[in-house]
C-alpha cells in the first residue's frame, strides 16, 4: 500500500472527480485510476462509485476514510519529526552484533547522524543472545539482532531481513577438503569462528554433528574482517553471512563451498519495550530503518 494512493483518495473525494483530481495532484488519469483500482484490490472494497457526473464514497468508503486520515496522520508526524532533527538531543541506545553493524546498519546510522546530529548515538556491539537479554533488562532502547528467542508480549518485534549463510573458504584449499555434504569425514581443514555463541555458528554445528564430519581445529578469531583474512590465507574455512563475503565471492578472493544445511538463513529483527515512552529520536532511528529495507 503506497501513501499516495491515500492522498488520491483524499484529493478525489475534495475535487469529485478522477479528472479534477488528476488536475490538482498533476498525474495522467490513468494514474488516478490506476491507484484507487491497486487500492482497492489491496483492501478488497469498492471505495468510490459514480453519481451523476460526480465520483462518491461507497458505504465502504465511508468508513475507510478515519483510518486514511489517520495514516496520512501518522506519516506527516514522522516527516515532522525528520524536520525537528536537528534540534534533538539526549542518547539513543541501540545493541546489536558486529555482522549487522558493520555490513548491513551502517547506512542507517549515518542517515541518522546527519538528520539528529546533536544526538548521542551510543551504539553497543554485543551478540545475539546479549542483545536480546539487555532489552529485557531494559538497559538499551532498541535492539537489533537475528531471531534467536522468543520475547515476552511487552517487548514489540519486527522482521527486516533474511540473509543467506555462505560457507566460505580459499580457492587454494585442496579439492578433497571442499566435500562438506558426504557424511562420516575426518577433515585435516580448521574451523574459524569469531563467537561460538552466534546463532549461525550454532547451525553450522549442529549440522556437523549430524553429518558426523569432525574438522581438525577450532581457530577463534575477534572479528569478522580478520576471519575473512585468515580464510583467504587458507588457514582454513567459515560460516558468516554471505552478504559479509560478497564482495570477496564476487573478485574470486573466496569461494563458496556447497552445504546441505535445511534453514540455511537468518531473519534479523528490530525491537523495543512497547510500554516505555518512545522518544523522537527513537521514532527517527526505526523510520529509517524501516525506510531502509523496505519495512511497511
Amino acid at each position: 500500500m503506497e501513501l499516495k494512493s491515500l492522498y488520491t483518495v483524499k484529493k478525489i473525494i475534495e475535487t469529485g472527480s478522477y479528472l479534477n483530481a488528476s488536475k490538482a495532484l498533476n498525474y495522467a488519469q490513468s494514474t488516478i485510476t490506476f491507484q484507487v483500482k491497486q487500492l482497492e484490490a489491496e483492501l478488497d472494497v469498492q471505495i468510490f462509485e459514480k453519481r451523476g457526473n460526480k465520483m462518491a464514497l461507497t458505504q465502504e468508503g465511508e468508513r475507510l476514510i478515519p483510518l486514511i486520515d489517520n495514516v496520512i496522520a501518522a506519516a506527516e508526524e514522522l516527516l515532522t519529526f525528520k524536520k525537528q532533527g536537528k534540534d534533538m538531543q539526549g542518547t539513543l541506545k541501540v545493541a546489536l552484533p558486529e555482522t549487522l553493524v558493520t555490513y548491513q546498519l551502517q547506512p542507517v546510522f549515518k542517515k541518522f547522524k546527519e538528520l539528529a546530529p546533536k544526538v548521542k548515538l551510543a551504539i553497543q556491539v554485543k551478540n545475539c543472545f546479549r542483545v536480546h537479554e539487555e532489552l529485557l533488562k531494559g538497559t538499551i532502547d532498541i535492539g537489533i539482532h537475528y531471531d534467536v528467542r522468543k520475547y515476552p508480549s511487552n517487548i514489540e518485534f519486527h522482521e527486516f531481513g533474511t540473509f543467506p549463510m555462505a560457507l566460505v573458504a580459499s580457492p587454494e584449499l585442496d579439492e578433497a577438503e571442499r566435500d562438506f555434504i558426504t557424511p562420516s569425514q575426518m577433515k585435516s581443514v580448521c574451523h574459524i569462528q569469531n563467537d561460538p555463541n552466534a546463532p549461525y555458528l550454532k547451525m553450522f554445528n549442529r549440522y556437523l554433528e549430524n553429518r558426523e564430519i569432525t574438522l581438525a581445529s577450532d581457530l577463534e578469531l575477534w572479528s569478522i574482517e580478520s576471519i575473512k583474512q585468515s580464510v583467504m590465507s587458507n588457514l582454513g574455512v567459515s560460516l558468516l553471512p554471505k552478504f559479509t563475503v560478497q564482495k570477496e565471492l564476487d573478485k574470486d578472493m573466496l569461494i563458496e563451498l556447497a552445504t546441505e544445511m535445511p534453514g540455511n538463513e537468518l531473519t534479523a529483527i528490530y525491537a523495543f519495550n512497547r510500554n516505555k515512552w518512545r522518544s523522537p529520536a527513537m521514532e527517527l532511528f526505526l523510520q529509517i530503518l524501516r525506510e531502509y529495507y523496505g519495512v511497511e
